[in-house]
């Protein structure tokens, strides 16, 4: 995680919210909807990012690949109402590190429907024990504002990898 990516975990702590405020919605006016990255860098990412072997991309721009396949071929995938317990980590497509479930040593649980576009599409196509990275273009993050705090640029790019570990009530979720 970047020292400031790192601040901005510390303050989210302080004030006891968990790290994946990172995750959530854009704020209004912060995604837009349809439409590609702003930046040249970043198209031409994912430009080349859908040439590699075994990634697809869905009609939204998502782009994914999957990692680990699930060992249960009847293993359920996750609604966009469910709660989910993942494992993740969140890059730049610089490579930098911004938030991270394994470097805290703990899995969080969110409910799909609360977090970034890109998400809870992505995290749809998932079955439980599966693990999957994604491309997640800046519409489908947090658009034109980005997460400055945590270093996530306008338009930005981010790349996860995540792992499905369950999927959880809503009421049931473990502490953040």
């Amino acid at each position: 995680m970047t020292s400031r990516a790192a601040r901005f975990a510390a303050i989210l702590a302080i004030l006891g919210l968990p790290a994946v405020a990172l995750l959530i919605a854009a704020p209004p006016g912060g995604a837009q909807q349809g439409g590609a990255p702003q930046d040249a860098a970043q198209r031409a990412f994912l430009v080349e990012n859908a040439k590699r072997p075994g990634w697809q991309q869905t009609a939204s721009g998502l782009q994914y690949r999957v990692v680990k396949k699930a060992t249960d071929p009847d293993a359920p995938s996750p609604a966009a109402t469910d709660a989910v317990l993942v494992n993740y980590e969140g890059r730049l497509i610089d490579g930098t590190v911004f938030d991270s479930s394994y470097e805290r040593g703990k899995p969080l649980s969110f409910t799909l429907n609360r977090v970034i576009p890109g998400w809870t599409e992505g995290v749809q196509l998932m079955k439980v024990g599966e693990t999957f990275e994604f491309a997640i273009p800046g519409n489908l993050a947090y658009g034109q504002r980005g997460v400055p705090q945590a270093g996530i640029g306008p338009d930005a790019t981010l790349l996860f990898k995540v792992e499905l570990l369950e999927i959880v009530s809503p009421f049931a979720q473990p502490p953040r």
